[in-house]
């Protein structure tokens, strides 16, 4: 065993440094985490003003008519916050965000590499979409072109995301009254003012013009569920919730609930309210009744002068394109130099991955990815899905219930396993089966059911893999050298901080572990930047 250097107080001044990384691919540490439940809960919802739930609501709406569009979007919604409640409360109460919740949660050290991926294009699709919505907005208000529009938007994100959750958290918190005043207000209005609009809406059957059916639902909630990665990007705020305590234990857990899978009930009203809002000025916007910024001037020029309803219009797409992709490029550059830490040993620091990010959204919007935005999300819907009822199966099932996976989350080089096949298994015959219902290799009747089908299959293989492998791929080891655990008695993460000795400097000590070389203390990150592997304890 090795014991350390250990001290209880704060560590050294890395402040600059770790602002800018943010503690991209470790562990939040408590001396970081000075925020407030509710604090960090408002950070974290302000990422969800994205107005694509406009668009999605709409899409779904005009396609499918009312009744199946509300049926979809209401599975949607269950499923993804049945799915995001394990994985906001393990990010928030073990303070790491969702890929290495995934790596010790069925995948393995290197296997959680393919979720990266899809987290990764989740973040830039989304940024597209977003980016593109702004840019017509740009457009509609001051006349700049699309082109330039989707610049701009590009452009206007990046000096708030080198600075990470300090900058994000004043930024969400200041814009959150002015965005809600501008998007509720409006819709208040028209309701009051109009209420039979609601009634004719409740009516609408779509172009197909048909009632309730089963198909009809299955294809919008495939849509809807493409944001179920989501509860990523909520994780990435999560992860820095304070301890939780007696003193703060019911705000804690209503931060994390209303912050975490609670952000889909806010999406569901959303996607609603669009479907609500397109089929309103159909008659008038034709077929840009799904762009938002279409949506809110339609409703602005009810109750105000064109002069006036254009430019408000204008700021309420600004400001909450601005606020959601802020979210996507933060998250985005996590997930990406986490991938390319691990694949290659080398960091080359977050800010590379910002630029990377942005420039792939950006390439995305000048493509107008935004004209085929449904069919986008729902091929990506079905990996999204495979991954997350994946991580979540395993905590739920094979954690609490099976008790074959460890209940305290693993993430460290040479404690887990480079692939488990758990989760590999599981996520790889869900997402392949269920894209291939979705281009009808199985034939036509069964299509529409591919989202239920990769939520299904999902959740049967994860603990099965688990009672046939008997848990044996989790943990490559179950001791990594430092006497003093890392959780306390309540599950709550040690704050004692010990100095690595590779890059000298101090980490607490869920972040730490003893190198193969004697009596040497290594730091998560300087283990995985290790080429050689000289530091990587053995197998037991």
């Amino acid at each position: 065993m090795v014991v350390g250097t250990t001290r209880k107080g704060p560590p050294k001044d890395q402040a600059v440094r770790e602002t800018l990384e943010d503690y991209t691919l470790r562990f939040a540490p408590r001396s970081y985490r000075r925020w407030k439940p509710s604090v960090v809960a408002t950070t974290a919802l302000g990422g969800i003003a994205y107005l694509a739930d406009f668009s999605i609501g709409a899409g779904i709406g005009l396609s499918y008519g009312t009744l199946n569009a509300l049926v979809a979007i209401l599975v949607a919604a269950v499923i993804i916050f049945v799915t995001g409640l394990p994985l906001a409360y393990y990010g928030a109460r073990y303070n790491i965000d969702l890929d290495l919740i995934t790596r010790g949660s069925g995948f393995g050290y290197y296997g959680s590499v393919l979720t990266s991926v899809i987290f990764g294009s989740f973040t830039f699709i989304f940024f597209a979409t977003e980016g593109a919505i702004m840019a017509q907005g740009l457009k509609v208000g001051l006349g700049v072109p699309l082109w330039l529009g989707y610049l701009i938007t590009t452009l206007i994100v990046v000096p708030l995301v080198i600075y990470g959750m300090k900058a994000l958290s004043k930024l969400q918190v200041w814009t959150t009254p002015l965005w809600l005043l501008l998007m509720v207000g409006p819709i208040g209005y028209l309701v009051i003012v109009d209420p039979g609009s609601v009634s004719s809406w409740l009516a609408f059957t779509g172009s197909d013009a048909s009632g309730l059916n089963a198909a009809s639902v299955m294809l919008g909630a495939g849509v809807a569920l493409s944001l179920m990665a989501q509860i990523g990007e909520q994780i990435d705020y999560l992860r820095f919730m304070p301890p939780r305590t007696a003193a703060n234990k019911r705000s804690w857990w209503a931060s994390m609930l209303v912050a975490g899978p609670g952000w889909v009930v806010f999406g569901a009203v959303k996607q609603a309210t669009g479907a609500f809002l397109a089929f309103f000025i159909m008659g008038v916007a034709g077929a840009a009744a799904t762009e938002p910024v279409q949506q809110f001037m339609g409703i602005y020029e009810l109750f105000m002068p064109v002069w006036l309803a254009i430019p408000l219009a204008v700021v309420l797409v600004v400001l909450s394109q601005v606020k959601i992709n802020v979210t996507n490029a933060y998250s985005g550059s996590l997930t990406w130099t986490n991938s390319f830490s691990r694949i290659t040993k080398r960091y080359p620091g977050r800010i590379v991955f910002v630029l990377l990010n942005l420039l792939v959204a950006l390439v995305l919007m000048e493509a107008n990815m935004f004209a085929f935005l449904n069919s986008v999300l729902s091929f990506y819907a079905n990996c999204a899905i495979a991954w997350v009822v994946t991580v979540a199966t395993d905590i739920l099932i094979n954690k609490y219930v099976l008790k074959l996976s460890p209940k305290e989350p693993e993430f460290r080089r040479g404690m887990l396993y480079a692939v488990n096949p758990v989760g590999v298994v599981a996520f790889l015959a869900s997402a392949i089966i269920s894209i291939a219902m979705y281009f009808g290799a199985f034939g036509a009747t069964i299509q529409p059911y591919s989202p239920i089908a990769a939520v299904v299959i999902a959740a049967v293989l994860t603990p099965l893999m688990a009672v046939v492998t008997r848990g044996r791929y989790y943990l490559r080891r179950t001791d990594d050298g430092i006497a003093e655990p890392r959780f306390d008695a309540e599950g709550t993460p040690v704050a004692t901080t010990y100095t690595c000795d590779v890059c000298q400097q101090d980490f607490e000590r869920p972040d730490v572990l003893a190198s193969a070389q004697p009596d040497t203390l290594i730091c998560s990150l300087c283990l995985t930047t290790d080429r050689t592997g000289t530091h990587v304890l053995p197998a037991t």
